[in-house]
């Protein structure tokens, strides 16, 4: 028969390294999280990080911890979305953006080892790995079913993973304070039953004008690329009309087909607002009463000395988003250290010109910082607004 369409078992069927964890000497399985505490790495990270995901999914109304969850990354716009829910029946709603601080390659599908290529298609973690060489990463399924057909078939590649350090020959790369993060709620996701984690990779966020045009002008000679990527804005209008994942299936050919596909909207009818990148989600509280005077004033981890060290690491990493032609910035940020010691409510008050996506990494950043000893009045913690100038610029050559 000609023209088969095979549904796409790649997803459903993908192992999950270190899915099964062993038993424990008294017969019982331990939990996946209790698993992965047996390493240090994701130990230490889930000690760190999971009661600051706790909070932030309550400042978004979010039911922690996410039973389901599913990642969504755009190469051309460097960056990579987590979408959550808690019932199959509900849509996704956004939980966080992370910046892709690293890309190889060009537009495009993986079709052979050694081509620097970020597959693009659709896929799901198929390892969880707790001691990678940077710092912790998560494997997806490439090449999956489609991969296997249209790719090299002595040679088509393997081992792509999300992982942390700004490196890349392939892979996706995200920040180490980003990856823990991932990595955990990845983990709880796996641990409440969620075995099949999507991972769509797409070339570009088809919403965006300036990306669909560069897009298009990759494609308007290459029409193999081009029939490939409007199959994964297929995707793309399915999951933002509906808010739920499409149905994938294979043809006998290697190509995706994406079931009810929404009516595509002319290009010439993209809304002006979609124009410009989404402006990232942040840690927000409706934090009440501020006080002026205090009888301690908000401690950073470590004291003063350990505060003057972590500006001058973040003003030398945020050197690299500078935006093109500047070299210095006195960027000022007001914040709240809330009276749990969590930083909250970051605002950029004075930074550079054109700098949302730079004041964007930065609270990003900031936001990692830690938690302080809150200030106190009367012996009691109470929230408190700071103010904080961070000094970026760059070495002299």
């Amino acid at each position: 028969m000609k023209n088969l369409i095979t549904p796409i078992v790649l997803i459903f069927l993908s192992a999950v390294g270190s899915a099964q964890p062993p038993q424990s000497k008294a017969g019982n399985s331990f939990s996946f999280i209790d698993y992965q505490k047996t390493f240090p790495r994701p130990s230490e990270a889930l000690q760190r990080k999971a009661d600051t995901l706790q909070k932030q999914f309550e400042a978004k109304n979010l039911v922690w911890p996410a039973k389901y969850i599913y990642i969504r990354s755009f190469k051309y716009d460097s960056q990579m979305e987590v979408w959550v829910k808690n019932d199959i029946k509900d849509q996704f709603q956004l939980f966080k953006t992370y910046k892709v601080c690293a890309l190889a390659g060009t537009l495009g599908p993986k079709r052979m080892e050694g081509d620097y290529q970020v597959p693009e298609g659709f896929y799901s973690i198929n390892e969880f790995n707790p001691k990678s060489t940077y710092y912790l990463s998560l494997g997806i399924n490439y090449p999956n079913v489609s991969d296997k057909i249209l790719s090299d078939s002595l040679r088509p590649g393997s081992a792509i993973y999300i992982h942390g350090s700004c490196v890349t020959v392939g892979c996706i790369p995200i920040r180490d304070e980003q990856i823990d993060e991932l990595y955990i709620l990845a983990a709880y996701a796996k641990d409440k039953g969620q075995d099949f984690i999507p991972v769509h990779i797409f070339p570009v966020r088809f919403n965006v004008e300036k990306s669909v045009k560069y897009l298009e002008s990759l494609t308007k000679d290459d029409p193999a690329l081009k029939k490939f990527a409007d199959r994964m804005e297929d995707a793309f209008d399915y999951f933002e009309k509906y808010k739920q994942l499409p149905v994938v299936m294979i043809g006998d050919k290697g190509q995706y087909i994406i079931n009810e596909v929404p009516p595509r909207k002319p290009k010439t009818l993209i809304e002006e607002k979609a124009v410009k990148k989404p402006p990232m989600e942040h840690l927000t509280r409706n934090v009440g009463t501020l006080v002026e005077s205090v009888h301690q004033w908000p401690q950073f981890p470590g004291g003063a000395d350990a505060f003057s060290k972590y500006l001058e690491t973040l003003g030398k990493d945020m050197v690299a988003y500078l935006p093109k032609g500047i070299k210095k910035a006195y960027v000022q940020v007001e914040f709240i250290v809330d009276k749990d010691g969590v930083p909250v409510n970051f605002k950029v008050l004075r930074s550079v010109k054109d700098g949302d996506e730079f004041n964007d990494e930065l609270i990003v950043r900031m936001e990692k910082m830690g938690t302080w000893k809150p200030a106190l009045l009367s012996d009691k913690p109470v929230a408190k607004k700071m103010v904080q100038t961070v000094a970026i610029e760059a070495p002299e050559k």
